[in-house]
């Protein structure tokens, strides 16, 4: 019993550190774009500027399609491990990718949670640069 709940800690910490991934990429999305379009407006608006602040939002976005990805694969991982039987079963493997059949990247990317961080990001800066 005690290498299982060592194996599920292990899980867990690396469950937390694409959480904790996650949230310093959200972090920097909008200090960067904020910072970007500060600088635009500095610049009378320049239209370069605002166009360089999609960079980050989507770049950042496509990470943290990944590091949610990542999440639920180890998530599943996590599950497998709770129904293992005996300490003899447990292998100590973090070897996720046993799961990717499961769980498409593109489908994290667009998942609620991120589409409804990263679409108002970026239609802002549409907005700005189209309209102003």
């Amino acid at each position: 019993m005690d290498n299982k709940l060592h194996y599920l800690s292990m899980i867990q910490s690396v469950i937390n550190r694409m959480a904790s991934n996650s949230f310093l990429l959200k972090g920097w999305t909008v200090t960067l774009v904020v910072g970007l379009l500060a600088f635009a407006n500095i610049k009378s608006m320049d239209s370069k500027y605002t166009l360089i602040a999609l960079i980050p939002a989507i770049i950042f976005w496509i990470l943290d399609g990944y590091f949610l990805n990542q999440e639920r694969l180890y998530i599943k991982l996590y599950v497998k491990a709770t129904k293992l039987k005996d300490d003899e079963d447990v292998n100590f493997s973090l070897n996720a990718k046993v799961f990717e059949k499961e769980f498409d990247w593109l489908e994290a990317i667009f998942s609620t949670t991120l589409s409804l961080f990263y679409v108002p990001i970026i239609f802002v800066i549409l907005l700005i640069l189209f309209f102003f």
